[in-house]
């Protein structure tokens, strides 16, 4: 990962001050020690590295369906020692001297994404692409189901709190809700009258079906095993939901459609089955968006695809979208508090990852972690 460069009598004597500062400081954080291992222990409380940096005390945290791919060993750039989690809002505890939009003492959102918002990829607004940062933040980088965190990039990878405002409800911003946005309803082009399918009725499939409706499509079907996961897709604005374990999804979306198939499908899975099912429901000139984390190999049938002018998009979460969707959610025109169901201390987050793991068993959507 590239750093931006500073004068190294400035860099001395900044390090050496914080380090008197902190010199035996810990905290507590969630730690990655390979498939399947994990542990709540002591970690040195971060420090300010770059004049760019914030440290932040995490309020509010939250686990995702990343996370647990993490946890199986399908992500190998998180390695043993690595402090998980990249969904959190905070407030500010030490700001770099270059730090020019905030102050300690504020609330922010912490964005999944950090960007420098200097290279080239960054004046694209493709920040997941960032060559100085992009998804960093527990997977390269220490993240934040901890204490504390510490932020690169601060002016351009935090954004502020409205003073009053549900800070619960905005820990949907970190991640999930531009996620289910940027990579599902603007990937998958959908526009007023579609019909669109979401398989997969997780928190990100529903973000999906929450962000989907502001371009009024006519019909949404909700795919997933869950009776309970598609129930609640009911509550937040599902015309159909399917529980597609009879395997007779295709069909009904057929029938539905009046054998035309769907104009957008959103993936939100990240199996090589529901990645298939998508191919399999699209309409002549549809879309097949995909949003879910894959840790395998896919079939393209391009045998029934190649004439059917069908676009298949992909993508990270570039969060160029999260201040429209901030002020989405102060206006109540959607309300992501609906999908936390459970909550927790930050100490309880072995517990709340095994909710979270068992979430079809515990009925669980988002898990919330107060610190």
């Amino acid at each position: 990962m590239k750093t931006i460069s500073i004068p190294k009598e400035k860099t001395k004597t900044k390090e050496s001050t914080i380090e008197t500062k902190n010199n035996n400081a810990t905290m507590k954080a969630l730690v990655y020690h390979g498939p399947g291992k994990k542990a709540w222990e002591d970690k040195p409380k971060p420090k300010i590295n770059l004049p760019t940096d914030a440290i932040v005390k995490i309020l509010k945290t939250s686990i995702c369906g990343t996370d647990l791919h993490i946890m199986k060993g399908e992500l190998p750039t998180v390695t043993d020692g690595r402090i998980i989690g990249h969904e959190c809002i905070g407030v500010i505890e030490e700001i770099g001297l270059a730090v020019t939009h905030f102050k300690k003492g504020d609330h922010v959102i912490i964005s999944c994404i950090t960007s420098c918002g200097k290279c080239e990829y960054c004046k694209k607004a493709m920040y997941s692409h960032c060559e100085n940062g992009g998804w960093i933040l527990g997977n390269l980088i220490d993240g934040c189901q901890a204490e504390f965190a510490r932020i690169p990039y601060e002016d351009n990878s935090l954004y502020p709190i409205p003073a009053g405002e549900d800070e619960e409800a905005l820990v949907m911003l970190s991640d999930i809700l531009p996620t289910g946005f940027e990579y599902g309803v603007l990937n998958g082009k959908v526009k007023p009258g579609d019909t669109i399918a979401i398989i997969g009725a997780g928190p990100i499939g529903i973000a999906a079906l929450l962000t989907s409706q502001f371009y009024s499509p006519s019909e949404i079907i909700m795919i997933d095993l869950d009776d309970n996961r598609l129930n609640v897709a009911k509550t937040f604005g599902a015309t159909h939901i399917i529980n597609s374990s009879d395997g007779k999804t295709v069909g009904k979306i057929m029938k539905i459609t009046n054998n035309k198939g769907v104009d957008t499908a959103i993936e939100a899975v990240g199996s090589p089955i529901t990645f298939e099912l998508c191919e399999s429901i699209l309409a002549a000139g549809g879309h097949l968006a995909n949003i879910g984390v894959h840790g395998k190999s896919v079939t393209l049938h391009m045998e029934t695809l190649w004439s059917r002018n069908i676009t298949i998009t992909t993508r990270l979460v570039d969060t160029f979208t999260t201040p429209m969707l901030l002020k989405t959610v102060q206006s109540k025109k959607i309300e992501p508090k609906k999908l936390i169901t459970h909550r927790f201390k930050l100490d309880q987050i072995i517990e709340a990852y095994a909710t979270f793991e068992n979430a079809s068993k515990e009925k669980a959507l988002k898990v919330i972690l107060t610190n």
